[in-house]
C-alpha cells in the first residue's frame, strides 16, 4: 500500500517507537513546521491493548510546535487493515492516518472519505464506538439531530463523574415520567453507582445499545435492563410534539 512521500523519511522513527511499545499499540503525530515534517511520539492511555487513546496533553504539545498533518499508530502482531474504530476515528479527526503492522513492517494509509459505522454490529472501542457514540449516530442518521460530543475517559463513573445527567440539558434532553416512547433515551447503571450506559428505545419493546466487549445490537427491553434503568430521557423536539 502506497504511503505519502512525507511519511517516507519518518518511517524509521515510527518503527522504533512501535517496537518499543509492543505489545501495546504505539501512537503519534506527524507535525509540519517551517516546511519540515517530524514524527511526534505520544503516550497511549488506553486501558487495554486492543486500541489506542492518544494523550490529549501530548496532542496539545505537538500542536504548539507546528501543524498536525497526520495521525500514526501501530498494529502489533496484527494485520495492517484498519479496524472499525480506526475508520470512525479517522473521519472524526479529518486527517490522514498511517498504520504500521509490527513486526511485519507493512504500512497502510487511511484517508477520511465520509465513512460511517453501521448502527448494528459495530465493535466496542471506548470513546470512539461506545454506547454514547451509538446514541449520537442514531440521532444523526435516523432523525437528523446533532448531539454534542462529550469528552470522556474509561470508567468515568468510578471517579464520580455523572456525565449523562450533567450533560443532559446541553444535549437537548429532559427526564420524563412516562414512556419509554420511540426515540427516547434509556439511562442505566450497570455495576456502577451512577448512570454509565445509554440505549435508544426503538418501540415495540426493543432497544438499540452497545455494551463493552460486545457488538452493538437490538435487544428486548425488560428484565435486567429494566431493573437497572435509572432514567427515561426525551429529546426536546419530541417533548414539544407530545405536549402540543
Amino acid at each position: 500500500m502506497n504511503t505519502s512521500p512525507m511519511l517516507e523519511p519518518l518511517k524509521a522513527a515510527i518503527l522504533d517507537h512501535a517496537r518499543a511499545e509492543m505489545p501495546r499499540e504505539a501512537c503519534g503525530l506527524i507535525v509540519l513546521a517551517r516546511g519540515r515534517a517530524r514524527y511526534w511520539p505520544c503516550r497511549n492511555t488506553a486501558p487495554d491493548m486492543n486500541h489506542f487513546v492518544l494523550a490529549p496533553e501530548d496532542y496539545a504539545a505537538a500542536a504548539d510546535t507546528g501543524e498536525i498533518v497526520a495521525v500514526v499508530h501501530s498494529h502489533p502482531h496484527a494485520p495492517v487493515t484498519p479496524s472499525e474504530a480506526d475508520r470512525v476515528a479517522c473521519e472524526a479527526s479529518g486527517l490522514p492516518w498511517h498504520i504500521v503492522a509490527v513486526p511485519s513492517e507493512l504500512w497502510r494509509t487511511l484517508l477520511p472519505t465520509g465513512y460511517r459505522a453501521p448502527l448494528v454490529g459495530r465493535p466496542f472501542a471506548f470513546g470512539v464506538l461506545d454506547c454514547y457514540s451509538l446514541v449520537r449516530d442514531y440521532f444523526r442518521e435516523t432523525l437528523d439531530l446533532a448531539l454534542p460530543e462529550i469528552p470522556r475517559t474509561d470508567k468515568f463513573w468510578e471517579r464520580g463523574e455523572n456525565l449523562y445527567l450533567d450533560h443532559l440539558t446541553e444535549a437537548g434532553f429532559a427526564i420524563v415520567a412516562d414512556g419509554p416512547r420511540p426515540h427516547d433515551g434509556i439511562l442505566m447503571q450497570i455495576g456502577s453507582p451512577l448512570p454509565n450506559h445509554a440505549a435508544v428505545y426503538l418501540g415495540d419493546g426493543i432497544i438499540l445499545h452497545h455494551l463493552a466487549k460486545r457488538l452493538s445490537c437490538r435487544e428486548v427491553y425488560g428484565g435486567f435492563y429494566a431493573k437497572v434503568t435509572t432514567h427515561i430521557v426525551r429529546h426536546n423536539s419530541f417533548r414539544e410534539a407530545i405536549d402540543a
